[in-house]
């Protein structure tokens, strides 16, 4: 789980490296092709972590009844400790770098503006949100009201595994379908992907796919979002791809730990990036522009090439465990994570 949370923040980190070192990159190389791809598949992590979430939240509300009032005060201890005070860092370099705030200048429009953004609004409705990736919060939130809701109004803990794996499937399935026909948030299915995990592995039924599946699965359904098809039918296509391929992912990791695809997936550095990757995704796209405001003092963007992508890229990832480590350590691990189950 830590090491699967690890590849999906790194996976987000090149969505924003490779947007920010675009300048020092040649047009015409082949590097600008690979960066696109990467930026392209980069942003599958954000979709990696709501099947993680599916699958741990759901868990933990069908095995036992929970008080809904209890359960959102620990998902608000969860997210806000951290989110806090980058808000707040965002909010400060707003007024110190005026050119790049997001916050309307009207004091009125301003106030409601912050508001939206503390309350996680942006995402499911179409507001900008001042900090990039925090649009992926509102989607969570969502999720978090909505799954108690529906194990309750369908008595989802009285009926069979099978039952709930039909009827989350066949939600899955209207959801897509009409979110491709008429446009709406077909990422939120991602959720059920994890659910569905949950079930499959609670049935003891179905069989958990070798390492080799599971890899063949899960870069298919990466490069599957590269296929040069755009709106509802890109949707029809990418997004049930990348849903099975982490399915298939999740389901061969969980039911075969020894394997040697999850003791990939357990290499220490990873799990201990997985371990901090919500105080990473906060922090590291303020992280990763300040680094590069800085290097191009000394690197002008005119100097293009190849080998800076390369050279950058470690070292970009490396400044920006700085701050991040600091979050987790100081905020996010005594403030977030002391409750168990979180």
């Amino acid at each position: 789980m830590e090491g699967l949370r690890g590849f999906a923040v790194f996976l987000v980190f090149l969505v924003h490296y490779v947007t920010l070192v675009q300048p020092w990159i040649d047009e015409q190389s082949v590097v600008l092709v690979l960066a696109t791809a990467l930026h392209t598949i980069g942003n599958t992590g954000v979709d990696l972590f709501f099947v993680l979430s599916g699958y741990l939240i759901y868990s933990s509300l069908i095995a036992r009844p929970q008080k809904f009032t209890r359960f959102m005060s620990r998902r608000v201890q969860r997210i806000y400790p951290a989110f806090v005070p980058v808000f707040l860092a965002y909010v400060a370099l707003s007024f110190v770098f005026p050119a790049e705030s997001k916050i309307p200048r009207s004091l009125t429009e301003g106030i409601v503006y912050l508001a939206q953004n503390f309350l996680l609004l942006p995402g499911l409705f179409p507001i900008a949100p001042m900090i990039t990736v925090a649009w992926s919060l509102s989607y969570e939130f969502f999720f978090y009201l909505t799954i108690p809701l529906v194990i309750v109004i369908f008595n989802l803990r009285q009926r069979s595994v099978l039952w709930r794996a039909c009827f989350f499937s066949s939600l899955t399935a209207m959801t897509m379908i009409y979110c491709v026909a008429f446009g709406g948030h077909i990422r939120l299915t991602m959720f059920v992907a994890g659910i569905l995990l949950h079930e499959a592995i609670n049935s003891r039924r179905v069989a958990a796919p070798g390492s080799l599946v599971a890899f063949v699965a899960l870069v298919a359904g990466l490069l599957a979002t590269l296929l040069p098809v755009t709106g509802a039918l890109g949707s029809a296509v990418k997004v049930p791809a990348l849903f099975v391929s982490f399915f298939v992912l999740c389901l061969s990791l969980f039911g075969h730990p020894d394997a040697w695809l999850a003791r990939a997936f357990s290499w220490t550095p990873l799990r201990w990036l997985g371990n901090m990757s919500y105080s990473y995704y906060l922090l590291h796209g303020l992280a990763l522009k300040a680094s590069f405001l800085a290097f191009a003092r000394f690197f002008p963007a005119t100097e293009q090439g190849s080998v800076l992508f390369w050279a950058f890229l470690p070292v970009m990832f490396g400044l920006t465990l700085i701050p991040t480590t600091a979050l987790f350590l100081s905020v996010e691990r005594p403030l977030s994570l002391v409750a168990k189950g979180n």
